[in-house]
């Protein structure tokens, strides 16, 4: 390659700031004194010699040998008649004279499982995206006063073929998009696709981070997947794992013999509960590759948006370590400075050139201004995963009811730090395996009260605010924990309860699109206010929820198992408000409890007052309007 074509991206990858590396790196076609074939480029900076090794020359090292661009350690080579999906590797001579057999780290396609080389992917061959509408619609959206309802899925277990195996990306397409669609969700976001050879990580463990996992098909049936999702209007999210890697021989581990990738200072190198490496943030060259990846799935793929796993463990020197197991930074903290402004930048970044991109930070501790532009001190996210709102909710509701006033105030102390980040509010996979049971069966009580908890439950989830996150089978009663070999347990909706808690799910979901008083102000207290926080006595909530219009919704929430009739409210002034939704209707399972429209009643000292019905372990919905004279109340039994 002509020396003035590789020298810039090769000076900035060096200097951490060539965001765009999968262009460069990797395996791509071109043209060399006229002839056509395929140019691959690594890098290995330590490496004695470098050689292209693979099926077309029966993986023998030094026949192909590389030429290295840089002092710093690029190596490239040129080479003829490259078929599509041939198998190779980098073999890669340390200073010690060992050979290591590598899989290329810009790889666009990969083996999977068992198999560890690379595959040789034409990324630059053009895909006829028929997403065109969807992606214009996605740059005018303002996704903090937009709706977000996530749908997570690990795609190989929401549901398999009868002999076990799973299906392709087109064949999930063709099921999962509908379904999610017809429920009332507005986003998908997958558990790591990119690839990695141990199906117990769920993808968590990444060897192959520019190559979708081939578990399901190839990078062009992906591409279909997420075009289709686009066509029906929801977005993809892709979980993303930048934070450590696994210590397979074939991946990134001491790449080229030594500590490349992963930080070379022993206390600050690895995650030992996991069994995994810990990039080296304050490196450039892991900047450039990291930062490249991000933007490559929201270039190459169009996916949405990325939540960034384990970012606690990004920022913490210390995390999951005992004392003298880390190193402090050069302040002598805990913090892990270069991971911080790695963060800062990535954000920047890919924000700049995606405007309308996602950035979603798993990050379970009080570190602050996640949610705030790098230019502000914050790291730079869009939304934040509420941590302390998930473990205080569902503590709540695995109370029995008769002790529930105890912890009354696990549902309202959230509400005190709720707007101080952009939140999404999670009940993610980690909460339904590991012996901490599924949504349903974390609910006290016999059949039928864990049904009506889990209704009550999702009620107020859905009307806090707070963008919404919920795992596959809770929206159904998957009564068994997840289990990442086994399919969703479907054949459920054959028993009524189940079918009856999926249809209220999905009429909570629509009723959450249709009123933008629950998302429309997530962001301070002009959109939420307490009507009654301190009813511990009778384990109830009630609250108002508006938008930036003024129209209001009035949400009231009885978690005891006792009818509360004539229940005392405090309204704002003369207004009515109507009935719109019950957890306890019978069509939904429910004990068909009656509950009206509320008419406002006026005090001896001029305030207004209202009296409602709450349903034994139910919640209620009811919309704002305006009086009209001689209005006669409804009353509504379902």
């Amino acid at each position: 390659m002509q020396q003035q074509l590789w020298e810039l991206p090769c000076y900035l990858f060096h200097q951490g700031r060539n965001f765009r590396a999968y262009e460069f790196f990797g395996a791509h076609p071109g043209v060399k004194d006229g002839v056509q074939g395929v140019y691959f480029r690594v890098w290995a900076p330590r490496a004695k010699a470098v050689s292209l090794v693979g099926d077309f020359n029966a993986w023998q090292p030094g026949t192909i040998p590389m030429e290295r661009l840089t002092e710093q350690g690029i190596w490239e080579v040129f080479l003829k008649e490259v078929v599509p999906y041939v198998l190779y590797k980098y073999a890669i001579e340390t200073q010690k004279g060992k050979i290591l057999f590598k899989a290329d780290p810009f790889a666009f396609y990969s083996e999977t499982q068992e198999g560890t080389a690379s595959k040789y992917y034409d990324m630059d061959a053009s895909y006829a995206w028929q997403d065109e509408s969807y992606m214009r619609w996605r740059k005018q959206q303002n996704p903090y006063a937009s709706p977000m309802n996530i749908y997570e899925v690990h795609l190989g277990s929401w549901k398999k073929r009868p002999d076990g195996t799973s299906f392709t990306y087109r064949e999930y397409a063709d099921m999962l998009i509908p379904y999610a669609k017809s429920m009332g969700y507005t986003h998908l976001e997958l558990l790591p696709l990119m690839e990695y050879p141990f199906d117990g990580s769920w993808g968590y463990q990444v060897c192959g981070y520019y190559s979708v996992t081939a578990r399901y098909g190839t990078p062009e049936d992906f591409r279909y997947f997420v075009e289709k999702a686009h066509q029906s209007g929801l977005g993809v999210i892709l979980d993303w794992v930048p934070a450590h890697f696994p210590k397979d021989a074939h991946g990134l581990i001491e790449f080229d013999g030594y500590p490349l990738y992963e930080d070379a200072n022993p206390l600050r190198q690895e995650h030992k509960g996991w069994g995994t490496r810990i990039f080296d943030f304050g490196r450039p060259e892991v900047v450039s590759f990291l930062v490249s990846n991000a933007m490559f799935w929201l270039e190459k793929y169009h996916v949405d948006g990325l939540r960034v796993d384990a970012v606690a463990a990004m920022l913490y020197l210390d995390y999951d370590k005992k004392e003298g197991e880390w190193a402090p930074n050069r302040h002598g903290g805990r913090e892990n400075l270069e991971a911080a402004e790695f963060l800062k930048t990535l954000n920047r970044e890919v924000l700049t050139a995606y405007p309308y991109a996602l950035t979603i930070a798993e990050e379970s501790t009080a570190w602050p201004m996640v949610t705030q532009p790098p230019e502000k001190g914050g790291l730079g996210f869009n939304f934040k995963w509420d941590m302390g709102w998930m473990n205080d909710s569902l503590a709540y509701m695995q109370t029995d009811p008769f002790f529930r006033k105890y912890d009354h105030e696990k549902l309202t102390f959230p509400l005190m730090y709720a707007f101080s980040e952009n939140y999404i509010l999670p009940i993610s996979h980690d909460e339904v395996v590991h012996g901490k049971r599924s949504l349903l069966d974390k609910m006290p009580g016999e059949y039928d009260l864990k049904f009506a908890n889990d209704r009550a439950f999702l009620t107020f989830m859905m009307t806090r605010p707070g963008k919404k996150l919920m795992f596959m089978g809770s929206e159904f009663g998957q009564f068994k924990e997840w289990a990442y070999r086994e399919g969703l347990d479907f054949l459920l909706l054959d028993y009524e309860k189940h079918r009856q808690l999926r249809d209220f799910c999905r009429e909570l979901n629509l009723l959450y699109l249709q009123k933008s008083q629950l998302w429309e102000n997530d962001q301070d207290w002009e959109g939420f206010q307490w009507v009654q926080a301190d009813d511990r006595e009778n384990n109830s909530y009630v609250y108002r929820r508006m938008d930036r219009r003024g129209k209001e919704l009035l949400i009231a929430i009885n978690f005891s198992p006792v009818l509360r009739e004539h229940y005392q409210i405090s309204l704002p002034g003369q207004a009515v408000y109507r009935y719109l939704l019950n957890s306890e209707e019978s069509r939904f399972g429910g004990v068909g409890t009656q509950v009206a429209d509320i008419l406002p009643l006026k005090k001896e000292d001029g305030s207004y007052y209202g009296e409602i019905t709450l349903p034994p372990l139910g919640a209620v919905i009811w919309e704002k309007e305006r009086p009209l004279p001689g209005r006669r109340q409804r009353r509504h039994k379902k």
